[in-house]
């Protein structure tokens, strides 16, 4: 063995591959029981395929990276469609001109309409912090209206922390629209896997040089020397050069303080119905308690009876329970002390880092691919 690999999602998994592309001889530990990361999916006993971590499609502008995801499945064009429920009314998210025609009369969305166009000329999207600092009085309502029944309502329950203290980057994510066009994304390719996302895993570590352990939580052989320039592999300076996609915070036994991330718990559902909702994905920020519900029979569509749905709850991760760290929450304190983290691990000797996790960032899928084939290529 030349490579031990921590960790058999996306980032990890990529990794090996490029390394046994190229005649290294590579072992994956995974702690759970199984490949794909929170990409991994599955169908259920109704014959839907569902997505165990929640909804995932792979969109991005990138050709190379589109053609990367090519070699190891099959995939079909799928536009992602989201929406939210608010006021007991469903509207399309990102909030578009159908959203302003659903909340205000046709006096009112024609006006504001015009004075959105005053504003913001030929632009076809906004943030919501942008819309909320406008100086014109009739956009800037519109923006209050959007964070008071949605942003600041789904940002408390997602984040378990008041709007003003998340970063601004998270605020962006989702744009408003200043037209009548539909779709969560606008990239140049959007697809789902047309077998599943566990298919193309299988097919990406399909390797002679590639050896894969489920069930294996490093942390429990790996540490870092007391010099901090080492990784110790059941207490014994590793033989081996390391690639890690997990928390580093864990693997320096949080000697700095844990860094923040959030967890999800889900909540299975079957109903002899045709469809649940109007979107594959419906945020609900003023429910008690769940943020939003993914119907799996729409992602993409497959002809079954019935409707498999996950109602979605978000929860503090904390280690040792059994959760899965899902997203870093993001703020000026959090960021700096991921730094701190990272500054440390760059001194370890045959030692890469690199994942959502270990990189402490809010990736998409294409973005964590990226960040893997850039490792790959420094390494």
């Amino acid at each position: 063995m030349d490579y031990l690999v921590i960790g058999a999602g996306l980032t990890g998994a990529v990794i090996a591959r490029k390394l046994a592309d190229h005649g290294h001889k590579v072992t994956i530990w995974e702690r759970r029981n199984h490949i794909g990361g929170n990409m991994y999916d599955y169908k259920d006993e109704h014959g839907v395929n569902v997505h165990k971590y929640g909804p995932h499609t792979f969109h991005t502008n990138d050709k190379k990276l589109y053609d990367f995801m090519l070699q190891y499945e099959k995939w079909e064009p799928y536009a992602l469609k989201c929406g939210a429920q608010i006021d007991g009314k469903f509207t399309p998210t990102p909030f578009n001109f159908s959203t302003i025609e659903t909340f205000y009369t046709e006096q009112e969305a024609e006006e504001l309409k015009q004075q959105i166009k005053s504003v913001f000329g030929d632009r076809t999207t906004a943030t919501v912090v942008e819309v909320l600092s406008c100086t014109n009085e009739t956009v800037r309502k519109y923006g209050e209206f959007l964070f008071a029944k949605d942003y600041s309502l789904y940002t408390a329950k997602q984040w378990g922390i008041s709007p003003d203290k998340i970063d601004p980057s998270v605020l962006k994510r989702v744009p408003l629209r200043f037209s009548y066009d539909e779709g969560y994304f606008d990239d140049k390719y959007q697809v789902m896997p047309v077998h599943s996302y566990c298919e193309f895993f299988q097919n990406l570590l399909s390797h002679e040089n590639i050896e894969v352990k489920l069930g294996i939580e490093a942390l429990e052989h790996l540490s870092v020397s007391a010099d901090g320039k080492n990784i110790l592999l059941d207490g014994e300076v590793s033989q081996y050069k390391i690639v890690y996609t997990g928390a580093l915070d864990e693997l320096f036994g949080m000697d700095e303080g844990a860094l923040p991330y959030r967890s999800l718990k889900f909540e299975w559902h079957y109903e002899d119905i045709d469809s649940l909702q109007p979107y594959s994905v419906t945020a609900y920020p003023q429910a008690e308690g769940y943020t939003r519900i993914t119907e799996y029979k729409k992602m993409p569509v497959q002809e079954v009876a019935g409707t498999s749905y996950a109602v979605e709850y978000s929860l503090p991760y904390k280690k040792g329970e059994k959760q899965e760290p899902y997203y870093p929450v993001l703020t000026e304190e959090s960021i700096a002390l991921a730094k701190r983290y990272q500054e440390r691990a760059k001194q370890i000797s045959d030692f890469y880092c690199c994942g959502r996790l270990a990189d402490f960032k809010y990736y998409n899928m294409d973005q964590a691919l990226e960040r893997a084939l850039a490792m790959v290529n420094k390494m």
